[in-house]
């Protein structure tokens, strides 16, 4: 049921399960387990309902049992007055997270998405009109901020989780929140997409994993990249890994910035993009006062005046122009 991938980089490393004792981080927990993945548990209560204060005593007394440390966040949100309940809750889990992440030192953060996730995500996203970079959402292995993200169950139906869980007579807890369909992706769940996995897991299971690879083709655009310095090829799709590029600086683009950064441009007063030859230079912009020699370099090797600025400051870089 574990993807081998996500399983070897899990190995000999400490990490934080995002838990809820839902079906899928329960099953999740139990499987990470029998590999003696060394991992520990985050759990957010929301206070959304009645069932909220059990389900966290129980993961609080699962971690006791396995000797694992359990971090627990407790905010009060209203299901019914909050006008986008999911991105706040998401917002919120992630915050916590980042939190952990900061104070101690954990190597991935382990999510317990699985296939039926993933093609609701699709679903929701090709419903707004998304091409493929982006209806993709998740991969096994993602990077949200300062996280590295772990996907283990990603290609694995609930009803195989639920299998699991059922035939090892393992206690987990339903979030009756998951039926309220005013939230669009449980109407798509409960209209669409669960059952289509049920009637075609395998084909399900190929496509998606075909038009992943299909993904990542199209980003090979990258050449090199380090913290905040990229060159990308030049290509009809670069828009697509320059929106994500410019998402790790946390700026999503525009329209209008996109269609700027068809040409030399700086994004938001904060990010230079820079075009030269069949490349593009991404980095932060600077305005630095520059020696004639380093300014006869960059004239000699053509590179951009936007640029020149972080180049000056990070000169090893030259060799990329």
């Amino acid at each position: 049921m574990l993807n081998q991938n996500a399983l070897n980089l899990l190995k000999d490393k400490s990490s934080i399960l995002a838990f809820s004792h839902g079906v899928d981080s329960t099953a999740l927990f139990y499987l990470l387990a029998n590999q003696n993945i060394d991992f520990d548990l985050a759990f957010v209560n929301y206070n959304t309902r009645k069932e909220s204060i059990l389900e966290e005593n129980e993961a609080i007394n699962l971690a006791k049992k396995f000797n694992k440390k359990i971090f627990v966040k407790k905010v009060n949100l209203n299901l019914e007055k909050s006008s986008n309940f999911e991105k706040i809750a998401r917002d919120l889990r992630y915050e916590f997270f980042n939190e952990i992440f900061s104070k101690f030192d954990y190597k991935f953060l382990i999510t317990a998405h699985n296939l039926n996730d993933l093609f609701e995500w699709f679903l929701m996203r090709i419903s707004k009109g998304a091409g493929l970079c982006n209806a993709l959402g998740m991969s096994i292995c993602d990077k949200k901020e300062n996280l590295n993200i772990i996907r283990p169950l990603l290609y694995t139906s609930r009803d195989e989780i639920l299998n699991f869980l059922n035939e090892n007579h393992l206690k987990y807890f339903i979030d009756s929140s998951n039926k309220n369909t005013k939230f669009q992706r449980n109407f798509i769940r409960e209209n669409f997409s669960n059952e289509f996995v049920k009637l075609y897991k395998n084909g399900l299971e190929n496509s998606l994993k075909f038009m992943q690879k299909d993904k990542e083709i199209l980003q090979y655009g990258l050449i090199y990249e380090n913290l905040e310095f990229f060159v990308i090829k030049n290509q009809p799709n670069s828009i697509n890994l320059l929106d994500k590029i410019l998402k790790r600086f946390g700026i999503v683009m525009s329209q209008k910035q996109r269609n700027e950064a068809i040409k030399d441009t700086v994004i938001s007063g904060k990010i230079t993009i820079s075009y030269k030859d069949d490349k593009i230079y991404i980095a932060p912009y600077k305005k630095e006062i520059m020696t004639k020699k380093f300014k006869e370099i960059c004239r000699v090797k053509k590179v951009p005046k936007l640029i020149r600025g972080y180049i000056f400051t990070h000169q090893n870089l030259l060799k990329y122009f």
